[in-house]
């Protein structure tokens, strides 16, 4: 084959799971008339394929649809677009584009909506992606000025409104471009602009209706729409002369063909390859807006040639196993400036190549039908990976004989070669040969190696044969034709060995790897909190595995080994590694530090009432109401407190205070952490155990100072009732306030004799314990 046909085996794949291969190039044509469109075909935001048609747009407000297909079209010889077009049912809003782009784009993005008719820029919103040209279906008229921030437009760029607008703008990128080239009012100019209107013979809506309109499909009927725009090569050679027509039906039974743009210049360099779409956008007005019957195709046919084949004798399959066959450029004429070979069909004899049809889209893809083909020696399959591939798988019944089927071949621009002859020799396959480690018996299906080092290959069968060929991930080794190799590379290799007719036997595969090693991530440091004690560093290794990895634990002079290191009694720092058993190369070492405590961490705390030190009953007791002050006594390497005082309070202070407001026992514990995390607790009982206090005088000096009155004081109580009565129990003096200064000594307003009185108090506590004394006092003058 004239060192193009190259042979292997592969798994052979079921023929109706087999899909068509992507389109590449002209014609294009997609109704969005049936229940789904073709896989190139994609669509976002408020698109809906309904009704027979691909509807952009609902009538509703501040709707945004695109569409664009995602085929490359060769830009060479131009293009020619036609489309029906519905714009109706609402109040005349906003409209839509048709776009081409660079299909180099990776990343499609439409431009801004509203005005912008998801093509130019639009405020804060950036133009299309690769945009190339714009041609924009007004019924608003936003898309023919300057307002949102797009560049140029009627009258020297108006922000007025221009219903009824086609206009057509230039590529952009982002924020800039997008600028305003020519465009034309179809229907009722305004003020100042009848040279940009259409002559009023021609004029015409570009809506076929408004609220409560139907779609209008049939060419008599009035609102009818079609399209026809063609980009035609510039005479210059750079850019398109754009010839815009329209057919439209505004009288019953009398469709017209009305020219917008005659010839206008466009004399922008295109890309190489570009791609089409649509979009249309809906407001505060409204309005469907809909396509269909689809069709793009070249310009400049009359400059195209149609590709020519050649007959192939000098192929050679082997039985049994599935054969690669590539046509190659040398073995065909692809006349056509950018063309490839788009397509490659099969038949079993001349007779059943058909003309070429006149319907455009009949030749838009390669028919399923063409693309497999079963005959008694084998089957053949056109290649849905590479252009001008296919596959024979032939019968072993039929070794020493050959097959004729024929061809014909289909470039990007959609141009058919005429019918030509294959001619295949089908030969006898040898046995499969047993690739093995040079130095092994038996065939393994994977070996790991460490980096920079390398593995020998050889491959063993039961025959001579004339060459090798060696494959790493299914790619020919160049230059590799012995039956041995070596190789430090990872990846999955086969070799073939071909036999005197040139017909390969297949090893098995073997796949060279770099072991991807477990990933250690250490927590560090490792610490052993009490002094002597041994820490494991294996608890802290994610997915452990001794059976299959060794690993490895060097420092402070010492080298452990898998479980040795689960007993590490020295601190300090070391380095982890990893690697297969079966290997002598580790992963790159992970520092580890270990900390065991040298010295146990002491804790302990005091505790009193603030003020006074009081903790207990031989104190005086403690109140509810009382502030503890809590004191931490604990080792300095503390760097972390926790309280919990029992009644359901917490504290993270070193020296909290605390009011428990209740008399009880209370268990305080302490937790302290130092900076390797270890901890120590501790834990006292606090009582609580006096709810009052009450202190009364012996005597007191009417009129002087402090002592001026009688007046016992308290602590705790929530009611008190004094009582003052002389020697004869007669009562002189009576008080419920709290407040109160106590008895001055007098009686009616007389100082009283000194001597001897009694006093009696009653009161309530704060946890409503009953409280009554009484006793005897001096008055002293």
């Amino acid at each position: 084959m004239k060192g193009n046909l190259r042979i292997w085996t592969i798994l052979f794949f079921a023929l109706l799971g087999i899909e068509a291969k992507a389109q590449i190039g002209f014609p294009y044509c997609e109704t969005f008339q049936t229940e789904s469109t073709f896989a190139e075909t994609l669509f976002g935001e408020s698109v809906d394929l309904t009704g027979g048609v691909l509807r952009l747009t609902a009538n509703l407000n501040n709707q945004n649809g695109y569409v664009y297909i995602d085929v490359p079209f060769p830009s060479t010889y131009g293009i020619k677009v036609e489309f029906e077009y519905f714009m109706y049912g609402g109040t005349g809003a906003d409209g839509l584009s048709v776009f081409l782009f660079d299909a180099d784009v990776s990343n499609f993005a439409p431009g801004g909506f509203g005005g912008s008719l998801g093509y130019a820029q639009r405020n804060e919103q950036p133009g299309l992606t690769g945009a190339y040209l714009g041609l924009g279906f007004d019924a608003f008229g936003k898309y023919s000025n300057t307002s949102e921030g797009k560049n140029g437009g009627f009258l020297q760029g108006s922000t007025a409104l221009f219903p009824n607008s086609i206009t057509l703008r230039k590529g952009g990128s982002g924020f800039s471009g997008y600028d305003y080239v020519i465009g034309k009012i179809t229907q009722n100019p305004p003020a100042g602009a009848n040279d940009l209107a259409l002559d009023v013979q021609y004029r015409f809506p570009l809506s076929s209706g408004g609220q409560g309109t139907q779609r209008v499909e049939e060419s008599s009927e009035v609102g009818y729409r079609k399209v026809f725009l063609e980009l035609e090569p510039h005479p210059s050679g750079i850019g398109y002369l754009v010839k815009l027509e329209m057919e439209v039906t505004t009288e019953v039974g009398n469709p017209r063909l009305v020219t917008i743009f005659q010839g206008a210049s466009f004399p922008y360099a295109a890309p190489k390859d570009l791609k089409i779409g649509f979009a249309a956008s809906t407001g505060e007005s409204t309005n469907f807006h809909e396509i269909r019957n689809l069709v793009v195709e070249v310009s400049a046919d009359d400059s195209l040639k149609n590709p020519e084949g050649s007959d192939l004798t000098d192929f050679t399959s082997c039985a049994g196993q599935e054969n690669q066959f590539y046509i190659t450029d040398q073995q065909v004429v692809l006349p056509n400036e950018n063309s490839v070979i788009r397509c490659l069909q099969l038949y079993e004899s001349l007779e059943d190549i058909k003309a070429e049809s006149e319907d455009i889209c009949a030749q838009a893809r390669c028919l399923e039908q063409n693309r497999v083909l079963i005959l008694p020696q084998g089957t053949f399959i056109a290649s849905d990976e590479e252009e001008g591939g296919f596959t024979f798988s032939p019968k072993e019944e039929f070794v020493d004989q050959e097959v004729t089927v024929f061809y014909t071949i289909t470039d990007s621009y959609g141009k058919t070669s005429k019918g030509n002859s294959i001619t295949i020799a089908i030969q006898e396959s040898p046995q499969p040969i047993s690739l093995l480690i040079a130095g092994e018996n038996e065939p393994v299906d994977q070996i790991n190696i460490c980096g920079g080092d390398e593995v020998s290959f050889i491959g063993i069968g039961d025959e001579a044969y004339e060459r090798f060929e060696w494959y790493k991930d299914g790619v020919l080794i160049e230059s590799e034709t012995q039956n041995t190799f070596m190789t430090g590379e990872p990846g999955e290799y086969e070799v073939l060995g071909y036999n005197r007719k040139n017909c390969p036997a297949i090893s098995n595969k073997v796949i060279v790897a770099l072991p991807d090693l477990p990933v250690l991530e250490v927590g560090s440091p490792v610490v052993g909190c009490l002094t002597g004690q041994v820490v494991d560093i294996t608890s802290q290794i994610s997915g452990y595995d001794p059976i299959t990895y060794d690993y490895q634990l060097t420092g402070n002079g010492l080298i452990l080994m898998d479980d040795e290191l689960m007993s590490v009694s020295q601190s300090g720092l070391y380095e982890l590694k990893v690697k297969l058993k079966s290997l002598d190369c580790y992963s790159e070492p992970v520092a580890v530090e270990v900390y065991i405590q040298e010295t146990e961490l002491l804790i302990d705390f005091d505790f009193g009432v603030q003020g006074t030190g009081v903790k207990d009953e031989a104190g005086g007791g403690v109140f509810p109401s009382d502030i503890i002050q809590f004191t931490d006594l604990s080792d300095d390497r503390a760097i972390k407190w926790e309280w919990d005082f029992g009644d359901g309070s917490f504290s993270q202070d070193k020296n909290p205070v605390h009011v428990f407001g209740k008399k009880g026992d209370f268990n305080v514990s302490l937790v302290i952490t130092d900076e390797y995390g270890c901890q120590q607790t501790i834990s006292k009982a606090v009582s609580i155990t006096r709810s009052y206090r009450l202190m009364i005088p012996t005597g007191f000096t009417p009129g002087e100072g402090e002592n001026g009155t009688f007046l016992p004081k308290q602590k705790g109580l929530v009611s008190l009732e004094l009582l003052i009565f002389n020697i004869w129990g007669e009562m002189i003096f009576r008080t419920e306030d709290l407040e109160t200064e106590g008895w001055d000594g007098t009686l009616n307003g007389k100082l009283l004799d000194a001597g001897l009185f009694v006093y009696r108090v009653n009161g309530v506590t704060t946890e409503g314990e009953k409280v009554k004394e009484s006793g005897k006092f001096r008055l002293i003058r």
